[in-house]
């Protein structure tokens, strides 16, 4: 048996971490959960993940920053750790400016779960 794969969820707003949070939970991954960008970077410091959730409009440092510096990490598995964005602003954003910063995928809010899980699912099998 493998062992859980590991999902970090970046989200300001309790409700959606929290919802996601069980989403993911029930379908046996590990969650850490961070409410601004300077928590996850605490957060991959200690931890490696498989996958990190990433609400773009978070406190301390947006989502767009915290993707800018994971990837220049000088530990290159978690500089090369993938990210989803989440955001529900996606219209002021295009695919372009998330690849810019190293994101690989988003999701829009509201949050279609399935999709949710099929994107994490994607990154971590």
């Amino acid at each position: 048996m493998s062992s859980a794969k590991k999902v970090l969820i970046a989200e300001d707003s309790s409700v959606i971490q929290n919802l996601t949070k069980k989403i993911l939970t029930i379908q046996n991954y590990k969650i850490t959960s961070a409410k601004n960008g300077e928590e996850v970077i605490k957060a991959l410091k200690d931890t490696d993940f498989d996958v990190i959730l990433m609400d773009i409009n978070m406190p301390k440092m947006d989502g767009m920053e915290c993707a800018r510096q994971i990837r220049s990490m000088e530990e290159k598995e978690k500089a090369n750790t993938p990210i989803i964005a989440i955001t529900g602003n996606a219209k002021n954003y295009s695919m372009d400016d998330f690849t810019s910063v190293g994101i690989n995928d988003y999701i829009p809010k509201p949050i279609n779960f399935d999709t949710l899980v099929k994107a994490v699912k994607k990154y971590t099998s």
